[in-house]
Parts: C-alpha cells; sequence; structure tokens
C-alpha cells in the first residue's frame, strides 16, 4: 500500500483533525516512511551501557605498617579511615538557624583528601551558602533531613564560570556546583530547599543584565570579562555541575530554585535518577542538560515555572563559539506535572541537539503547555534532530506536539544563523484531553522549514482545535486514531 506523504511549504496550512482521520483510515505500515525508528532505538542500549554512576568507597579504610618507615625501625600499626564524615562532626547545627558553609566545605574536603566517600547530612534542618563538590565526593542527604539555602545573595559570591541561559559568563554561583571533578553524586531521600520564594531571586527576573550578557557574547567579549555578580541580577542555578564526568543525582526532593533547577554543563556521563522537582517562579526549569554527552534522566517527578526538562546547547553567537551539542539523552519512566513544556529541546540551541531518546512517561496536568515541545530560531541555529519518542502516556495538557523554528524570546526571533529541525518520530503515544491542538509543527518561511517528521500510531482523544503545520515537508501522520475535535 502506498504511503500518504505531505507537503506543506506555504505560508499556512491548517488540517482539520476530522479530514485527517478520513484521510489516513487506509495507509501502509507505521515502519514504512519517515525515520528509521527501529534502527535508532537499537542504539539505546550503547548509550546506557557507557552511563554508570560512579561509585565511592565505604566503610573503613585499613592501612597497616601505619608510622613504619621504609628502612627504619619502628612499631607496625593499624590505621582505621571512615569514608563517612557527617557534618555534625565538623560543626554542623541542624537547628535552621546556625550558619553551616564552612561545616559543609570542611567535610567535602576532608571526604575527598581521604579519596573519597560519603559526606553525611543527617536528621535536621541545616542552613548553608553554597555548596562546592569535589571528585568523590558524594553528598548524601538522608530522608529526614534537610539542606536549606540562605537567601542572602553575597552569600553565593565570589563569582565562578557558569552559563546564564547558555551564554558563558561569570556569575553567582549555584547553589551546588562543581568545576572539572569527577565522580560526584547528591543522593538519599531528604530535601533541598533553595528558599528562592523567601529572597529576592525571582524579583531580578526584569532586569536588563540579561541583554547585556547576550550582547557581549555577540561582541565576542572574553568570558573573563563578563563579570557579572554583585550590583547585577542575573540569577544562579540550584545544581550545575560544570566540565565534570561520572555525575550521579538520585532520591532528594528539590523545592525551588532561584532559576533551572538541574543543569549539567559540558558534563559527560550524567544520572539523574528517582528525583522529585517542585519548583515555581520565573525560568525554574526542572532538568537542563547543557552540552552535554551521554545523559540518563529516569523515574523523576517534574512540577516547574518553566520547562520540566529543557535539553539545551548554547546561545546565540557564544554559543557557536563554543559549538558543543548535547548528544545521547535518554529519559525513561518520569512524570511530568505543571510546567511549560514536559520533555523540551531549546531554545538554546546552537550547538546542537541529537539522539533524544524518550520512553514510558507521563504527563497530566491542566497547567502543562507543551507534553512535547521543540523549539528554536535564526538567532539560535544549529539543530535538533534525531528525536524518538514512544510509549508515553499524556492525561491532559494544552497542546501534544509542538514544534517551532519561529520561537520568540526576550525579542529575538530572527539571525543570521538557519536552524535545522528534523528526523523527529514520535510513536505510540495516547493524548487523552489537549485543551488546545494535537499537533502544531512550524517552520520558519519556505526556505527554512522543519523536514522528515513521522507522528504514528498515537490516539488524540479530544482536543478543541485542530492542527497546524506550516512551511515543513516530509511530513508522516500514520495509524493515528482521532477523536472529535471542536473548533473555537
Amino acid at each position: 500500500m502506498k504511503t500518504k506523504l505531505f507537503h506543506f511549504p506555504r505560508a499556512s496550512l491548517i488540517c482539520p483533525a476530522l479530514f485527517i482521520a478520513a484521510a489516513f483510515s487506509s495507509v501502509s505500515p507505521s515502519f514504512a516512511a519517515g525515520t528509521a525508528t527501529p534502527s535508532a532505538w537499537s542504539q539505546v542500549p550503547a548509550i546506557l551501557a557507557r552511563i554508570v554512576p560512579p561509585t565511592f568507597p565505604s566503610g573503613e579504610l585499613v592501612i597497616t605498617n601505619y608510622g613504619l618507615r621504609a628502612g627504619r625501625r619502628g612499631t607496625m600499626g593499624t590505621l582505621f579511615v571512615s569514608h563517612e564524615f557527617v557534618i555534625t562532626n565538623f560543626g554542623a547545627v541542624g537547628d535552621g538557624v546556625a550558619d553551616c558553609t564552612r561545616a559543609f566545605a570542611d567535610a567535602i574536603a576532608a571526604c575527598n583528601k581521604a579519596g573519597g566517600g560519603r559526606v553525611v547530612v543527617p536528621a535536621g534542618k541545616f542552613l548553608t551558602g553554597p555548596i562546592h563538590l569535589l571528585s568523590n565526593v558524594n553528598l548524601h542527604v538522608v530522608k529526614d533531613a534537610t539542606i536549606l539555602f540562605t537567601t542572602n545573595t553575597a552569600a553565593y559570591l565570589p563569582v565562578v564560570f557558569t552559563r546564564y541561559e547558555s551564554t558563558e559568563v561569570m556569575n553567582y554561583s549555584p547553589l551546588i556546583y562543581a568545576f572539572e571533578q569527577q565522580n560526584i553524586a547528591i543522593t538519599g531521600e531528604g530535601t533541598l530547599n533553595s528558599q528562592a520564594t523567601n529572597g529576592v531571586w525571582h524579583s531580578w527576573k526584569s532586569g536588563t543584565d540579561s541583554t547585556k550578557l547576550v550582547q557581549m557574547g555577540n561582541n565576542d567579549v572574553p568570558v573573563a570579562d563578563r563579570v557579572f555578580g554583585a550590583g547585577h541580577f542575573l540569577r544562579p542555578y540550584f545544581i550545575q555541575p560544570t566540565r565534570c564526568r561520572n555525575v550521579l543525582i538520585e532520591g532528594v526532593k528539590i523545592l525551588g530554585s532561584p532559576m533551572w533547577v538541574i543543569s549539567p554543563l559540558y558534563c559527560t556521563n550524567v544520572t539523574v535518577s528517582g528525583v522529585t522537582v517542585e519548583a515555581t517562579g520565573p525560568n525554574t526549569d526542572g532538568c537542563d542538560p547543557d552540552s552535554c554527552t551521554d545523559v540518563l534522566i529516569k523515574d523523576c517527578s517534574f512540577s516547574d515555572g518553566d520547562d520540566c526538562i529543557a535539553i539545551k546547547s548554547g546561545r546565540d553567537r557564544d554559543g557557536h563559539r563554543v559549538n558543543i551539542p548535547s548528544r545521547n539523552l535518554v529519559i525513561q519512566n518520569s512524570h511530568f506535572k505543571a510546567g511549560h513544556g514536559g520533555v523540551s529541546a531549546g531554545s538554546e540551541t546552537a550547538g546542537g541537539i541529537e539522539n533524544v531518546f524518550a520512553e514510558n512517561c507521563t504527563f497530566d496536568s491542566p497547567d502543562l503547555d507543551y507534553a512535547f515541545r521543540f523549539k528554536t530560531n535564526p538567532a539560535r541555529g544549529g539543530y535538533v534532530k534525531n528525536v524518538f519518542i514512544r510509549n508515553c502516556q499524556v492525561q491532559t495538557a494544552r497542546f501534544g506536539i509542538h514544534m517551532t523554528l519561529r520561537y520568540a524570546s526576550a525579542g529575538a526571533r530572527d539571525g543570521q544563523y538557519t536552524p535545522e529541525m528534523g528526523n523527529i518520530d514520535i510513536r505510540d503515544c495516547t493524548f487523552a484531553k489537549l485543551t488546545r491542538q494535537p499537533i502544531f509543527i512550524e517552520g520558519y518561511d519556505e526556505k527554512i522549514q522543519i523536514t522528515g517528521v513521522t507522528i504514528a500510531n498515537c490516539t488524540f482523544q479530544s482536543a478543541a482545535d485542530q492542527n497546524t503545520i506550516t512551511n515543513a515537508s516530509d511530513i508522516h501522520l500514520l495509524d493515528n486514531h482521532w477523536g472529535v475535535a471542536t473548533s473555537r
């Protein structure tokens, strides 16, 4: 049976869902056109084999012959070195009032010096400034423990190397930070509380510093000279390992954030597992891997003030200068509640985003704008390609599938970099209630199109509006099932 293939070169084309249902009542099998889905998913085992969480010494390290120097007489002894570093042994007080910043730093330094292990946060509430992790350190937060981060902005100075909305900058330290470290982790069943809503962070959104930073990037100002911090208003991220290898974030509950919540930057081999994120406020994305390779996000729950997961790779000219993609990302068995997008890519795409696999996820909130969201523009450029999604259930959202090359952010939609978006395959998903549109695909113009999209074996039970597909080519809608769509 011949595959039906649509080509949409015009400026605007509305496809009524009921018409599509009739038009595609008899089509060829799902794998007959579009992306090579079976071979694409066969890459996942090899990706997962490379994503290995770090391990840490445990128990006691026994050193025999301690005190016996080579070539000299002496008494042989044995030294027992623990790999558990409890912060209360370093002066921390869990009353939620005492400043425990030094205790965290001393415990982390001692753990690192001993060859690694766990820095344990016991039951209680521990107030602190920024926590900087070192190699071979697992920050372990027990079930009844809470780390409270101070709302005193000065505590997050001096500035550190980071990105702000994917532009490199020297800025306030993230609440939990690591720079060029290996084998680091944040684990446990405890709580990390940013206290962001109690401070001034969110009021900084309306400042002009973000525009100034983008201009610096576009003018090739050296990063060392892009110094923000005291007297400036760029919000720090919550958790940001930077240029790190072998990263694990597991089990913890994270409340609020000044900005993006979990954003590994220039990292390789990252696992985010069993984490619960509850954040409100502007730009509080849940998990934003930024120019990272080999990332696994699984068994997590997100409810955010912005995108739940948003894969990034640099912004505008600065992102093209760095030119590091995000690639080989696997998202499994996670739940998405409130947010702008559930599984998203962009809008910062300058370095490119490729090889993204999402499966067995659930989405359910009237406050979720888009279940699947892919966004960029000619100011960002780069590409979003090789994205594969299967076996997901969307109970409630506004849009089911949303793709655009005309994303407008901070007034910047046009630019010199031609964006690419294509080879995207979404299949075997159900969309129960969509208060807006099932499918929205929007290229930039007749020359810059979204190409090579397959949506197959999906069920769209109820939606208020009809599909919109414009400036797009090689769009395959195969064996989908459509409910009644009512016009607005």
